[in-house]
């Protein structure tokens, strides 16, 4: 039984895409027809993808993997951190930080940073500080966990990428093709589906449907979730061993990882003030950056 109705999808504003003069070519697969300058999606094609999506992230979260959820639009933001906290898997809803997967260790340590302040705080050689150095610190601290706060968790490269609007979080995109991480993406028409491993044919700009598709995939992630904790109460009973089980565990091609090894940063080692630097820089440029889109938003989509 799909996981998603016809009428729900209908009624969330799915089909919407983008204007006629916009569109990618390579999104004609998925595109039903044209109305009023605006493609109309393919909805009985998008309940297909949803289910081979769902389904999929079913199965990483079966195994025990992470899956990261990226949505830096405005309408997104909010949707994304209060489902995809509850299933408690990582998220990026700030700018993405270039070498947030390529350059995954030095990431670690800007995060190792935020304890190393805290600590600072409590440490008795706080109150020695200026008022200057004090603030200058704690805007560090509020800045970190702006942008990384909720990645706090994810202490290895996610096993799988799901991505709201691929053409705006293309450097995203590139550092998973890059470390051949699969991505699952809403896909809109005025997008690129090649390189998409799960491609979502969907309105990635209104927020009802990026609500209900994202409350899909998480669903999905708190069934695998729910079924690995059968399995592992299973296995206590058995007091089988690990290695065993884990070979009759189902994966899925192209999903799992292969390096499976948590990514920590070194103790004695100290993020550079560049390195820093560069995951803290201004996010005026992005802010106006999602002016600029939402003037070209078509009305039905807002």
């Amino acid at each position: 039984m799909p996981r998603t109705e016809f009428k729900q999808l209908l009624d969330a504003g799915v089909h919407f895409g983008h204007l006629k003069r916009k569109w990618n070519p390579n999104m004609a697969p998925y595109i039903f027809m044209e109305k009023n300058g605006i493609h109309i999606i393919d909805l009985q094609k998008t309940i297909v993808k949803i289910d081979e999506a769902a389904d999929a992230l079913k199965q990483i979260a079966r195994s025990g993997r992470k899956v990261m959820f990226v949505a830096t639009k405005k309408q997104a933001k909010t949707i994304v951190a209060e489902k995809v906290s509850a299933v408690n898997m990582p998220y990026v809803v700030e700018r993405w930080p270039g070498g947030m997967l390529t350059n995954f260790p030095t990431i670690r340590k800007a995060v190792k940073k935020m304890s190393t302040i805290d600590k600072m705080i409590k440490d008795s050689s706080w109150d020695n500080l200026s008022k200057r150095e004090k603030l200058q610190i704690t805007r560090q601290r509020a800045k970190l966990e702006k942008i990384l706060g909720s990645i706090v968790d994810l202490t290895r490269l996610p096993a799988a990428l799901f991505i709201i609007d691929v053409m705006k979080e293309k450097i995203a995109v590139r550092e998973a093709q890059r470390l051949s991480i699969p991505i699952f993406g809403m896909v809109d028409t005025n997008s690129d589906p090649n390189g998409i491993d799960f491609v979502i044919p969907a309105n990635d700009d209104a927020s009802q449907s990026i609500d209900l598709i994202v409350g899909v995939m998480c669903d999905a992630i708190k069934d695998g979730l729910s079924d690995r904790k059968v399995e592992r109460d299973g296995e206590e009973k058995d007091e089988k061993p690990i290695s065993t089980l884990k070979k009759g565990r189902k994966t899925v091609a192209k999903i799992i990882v292969e390096d499976d090894e948590e990514v920590e940063a070194d103790d004695n080692e100290e993020i550079l003030e560049e390195e820093l630097d560069a995951i803290l820089v201004d996010e005026e440029a992005a802010e106006e950056e999602e002016e600029e889109e939402e003037k070209d938003l078509p009305e039905e989509a807002k």
